[in-house]
């Protein structure tokens, strides 16, 4: 037996070293692979199943509101990014620039995108003429390229999969009311599907994407008490449209400019999936993620029958994604590695078992046992995903309430922030001083501005300056 329980062995515990307790699991449950391209990772077919589930999911809830999905070419000539000073002066450190076509060299050269703010601004200045032709409500999957120094498997890499919304509406209030509505719709997604509890908020214009008129968010926070941006929704004004010249004719029959939308979600919601739900013995998945949410396990297959009884179970669970495990490893290493892949749940059948008309079942998030009688198999295993959905959810939320704290002066604040790793809420001036100063002194930085204010005092907390905000802060990823 001790040999079965190597596998989990050999991940760091989070309590002496969780950056290396993240990278044992995401190589053990075989996520992901390190690739000959410095910085890009190998997404095995684990890691991208889950992302295919998170993608199936959100594109279903984007095509409810309306949104079409396009495609865009990954190529963006200088010129055209040039157009938007703000935009290609925040991005400009991590763009990957191609210069030749072969043996010849471009007459213009080309960045490799790192998001389509520029070529989608293109494409609808010759798209859009009237306002018959708005709204325009698309959204690209595609991978982006941006030149990180430092890496990390999901959480930063310089290639990573996304989804990238962009939209143009007639008026002011519309490009709003679509970019909360977006905003909403992911905080939605995180928390009933991802069981991942956020903050919805807008971040400070230190903060906010290159380019926007705000930019709204959602913040999670990750067992180790970091924050995790988790998606983001950027309201763009007409300054983009300003900039491409992208005008429509309006019912006064006077030409207009149009609002604009982005907004985006990325594979590193693999990573923070990992860092919310996951422990000492590895993964542990939502079961509406989960690649497999029910693993069978005979026990001593060998035995006649065992198998043959594995499958005509596998046949009554159909309704769920699930798999037979026929492998000739004992069963302790299955159930190990059962645990490592943080698959829900996890059907024990052995000859006892069958000559008693029963299973055990195990749950992933709590390892309880339950023993239930064969005819009643598929509703229990549907009942215990469900019950482990919301509890992932509930035990999520506990966890960030309970790392969550205040802080009214700034002694307090750095006091926080060094002896209790997560959340903080303290007032603000508006200033941008006051927010780098506290970057500086604590290596926190304002995660949002959340919209479900609170007046814990009526002073900066740095300055102590009249406060026009409650703010989240924190360390982040």
């Amino acid at each position: 037996m001790a040999n079965d329980k190597k596998l989990v062995e050999a991940i760091t515990s989070m309590d002496v070293d969780f950056a290396q307790w993240y990278t044992d699991v995401v190589k053990k449950a075989e996520l992901i692979d390190y690739s000959s391209v410095k910085g890009c990772m190998v997404i095995k077919p684990d890691g991208y199943a889950i992302w295919e589930n998170i993608q199936r999911e959100l594109d279903k809830r984007f095509k409810e509101t309306g949104v079409q999905n396009v495609y865009m070419p990954m190529f963006i000539p200088e010129s055209l990014l040039q157009k938007e000073k703000d935009h290609v002066e925040g991005f400009a450190p991590e763009v990957a620039w191609v210069t030749h076509g072969g043996l010849e060299p471009l007459q213009e050269r080309m960045c490799v995108r790192p998001t389509s703010e520029t070529l989608f601004c293109d494409f609808y200045a010759r798209d859009i003429h009237s306002y018959r032709d708005l709204p325009k409500l698309y959204n690209q999957w595609c991978s982006v390229v941006r030149w990180e120094k430092t890496t990390r498997p999901f959480l930063r890499s310089r290639e990573f999969l996304w989804q990238e919304g962009h939209t143009a509406h007639a008026t002011a209030e519309e490009a709003e009311e679509r970019t909360i509505q977006m905003l909403n719709l992911y905080a939605d997604s995180c928390e009933q599907v991802l069981a991942m509890p956020v903050i919805r908020g807008r971040k400070t214009d230190k903060e906010k994407f290159a380019g926007a008129e705000a930019t709204y968010t959602i913040e999670a926070l990750m067992h180790d008490g970091k924050a995790l941006q988790s998606g983001t929704s950027h309201n763009f004004g007409d300054g983009f449209a300003k900039a491409f010249n992208i005008q429509f004719s309006d019912k006064d029959n006077k030409l207009k400019y149009v609002h604009q939308t982005s907004w985006g979600m990325t594979t590193r919601l693999i990573g923070a999936i990992i860092m919310v739900h996951g422990d000492n013995n590895g993964l542990v998945l939502p079961p509406a993620i989960a690649p497999v949410q029910v693993v069978i396990v005979p026990v001593q297959q060998q035995k006649a029958g065992v198998l043959d009884k594995a499958y005509e179970l596998k046949n009554v669970l159909s309704g769920f994604r699930v798999k037979v495990d026929d492998t000739d490893k004992s069963p302790g290493w299955k159930f190990s590695e059962s645990e490592m892949r943080g698959i829900p749940v996890r059907v024990e059948i052995g000859p006892r078992d069958i000559e008693n008309g029963q299973a055990v079942l195990v749950r992933r998030d709590t390892h309880e046992k339950i023993t239930v009688a064969l005819s009643e198999l598929d509703v229990k295993v549907g009942e215990l995903l469900k019950d482990i959905q919301k509890n992932l959810l509930e035990k999520a939320r506990s966890h960030r309430d309970a790392h969550t704290y205040t802080a009214v002066t700034m002694d307090e604040f750095e006091k926080t922030i060094e002896e209790k790793p997560g959340f903080v809420k303290a007032m603000w001036c508006g200033c941008q001083e006051c927010e780098d100063k506290i970057k500086e002194l604590t290596g926190a930085t304002s995660r949002c501005m959340p919209f479900a204010q609170e007046q814990i005092s009526d002073k900066c907390v740095c300055c102590g300056k009249p406060a026009v905000k409650m703010v989240y802060w924190g360390k982040a990823y």
